[in-house]
């Protein structure tokens, strides 16, 4: 079966959605994990996406990926994981005089699945900051790479695939856009400035 078929989709974002159900609520531990194996897959594999991104783009500098696709990367990871602790915290609310002697408080809660949609201007990094903030709030993720840049895309799904289980985190290469009415993807985290527009 094709992996960007609709109903290979489907069943990939399913299984998104029941490892979601199953764990509803990662630990901090898990969730740190989780960075922690992006952290490697950028890490040990920063030669082969800086060849891969000059190749979808003709002739792109490595010091320019390495400083605009990596270093900003690197640190929104340092930053989730220091952070994160913090950002599972409930937070304390003013209750109303109506409702004394209770107390409120806001308890941060994952989505479950989400969608990534990346732009093709900076292919990586586009897909890993989202994706760091989707894996910190503790959801799994699919993440759309952009067809533009076809390379890039291929490595980092096939490199997700070693370093991630399937049911943390997939990608998608392309074609998502045309299947657009068989697959449906309720939560939506798209990097580019502009509105999500499908084709």
């Amino acid at each position: 079966m094709d992996q960007n078929s609709s109903d290979a989709l489907s069943a990939r974002f399913e299984a998104l959605r029941s490892a979601a159900r199953r764990d509803p609520y990662p630990s901090a531990q898990e969730r740190r994990r989780r960075l922690n194996l992006l952290d490697r897959l950028l890490r040990d594999n920063m030669a082969d996406f800086v060849a891969q991104i000059n190749a979808d783009f003709g002739n792109r500098s490595p010091y320019d990926t390495q400083a605009l696709e990596f270093f900003p990367a690197f640190d929104s990871l340092k930053h989730a994981r220091r952070k994160l602790r913090g950002w599972m915290r409930p937070q304390r609310r003013a209750t109303g005089l109506w409702f004394l002697p209770a107390s409120s408080q806001v308890i941060p809660q994952p989505l479950g699945a989400v969608g990534i949609v990346a732009p093709w201007n900076y292919p990586l990094l586009l897909a890993v900051a989202p994706l760091v903030d989707a894996l910190a709030a503790g959801n799994r993720v699919m993440v759309k790479m952009s067809e533009h840049a076809p390379r890039t895309a291929a490595l980092f799904a096939r490199l997700v695939g070693e370093y991630f289980q399937p049911d943390e985190v997939s990608v998608v290469e392309a074609g998502w856009q045309s299947r657009r009415r068989s697959y449906r993807c309720p939560s939506i985290i798209c990097s580019s400035p502009g509105p999500l527009r499908w084709a």
